[in-house]
């Protein structure tokens, strides 16, 4: 029981301190339609182009609808994640 509460706590803790500022710096529209979102401290995530956050490899080669070329670093899914709930109004 104990390790569950534990557990539990340290859970939410994290899910916190990622939705705590997104810190958005700048977005990129891919080729493919998706939208890459960079960060203050440099790591991006990803929404695709039914506007979900979707998980990417760090590394993997993306190019935006202008050509240019970004190598995927982090994978924030959790703070698109708040972004886009928070676009839509959902609290």
């Amino acid at each position: 029981m104990t390790k569950k509460i534990l557990f539990a706590a340290v859970v939410a803790m994290a899910s916190l301190s990622a939705f705590a500022g997104s810190d958005l710096v700048e977005t990129h529209g891919l080729k493919d339609g998706a939208t890459l979102y960079v960060f203050g401290d440099g790591k991006m995530g990803m929404e695709d182009q039914y506007g979900r956050a979707v998980r990417m490899s760090e590394g993997q080669l993306m190019v935006t609808a202008d050509g240019k070329k970004i190598v995927m670093k982090g994978d924030e899914v959790a703070r698109v994640n708040a972004i886009l709930f928070q676009a839509r109004g959902a609290d």
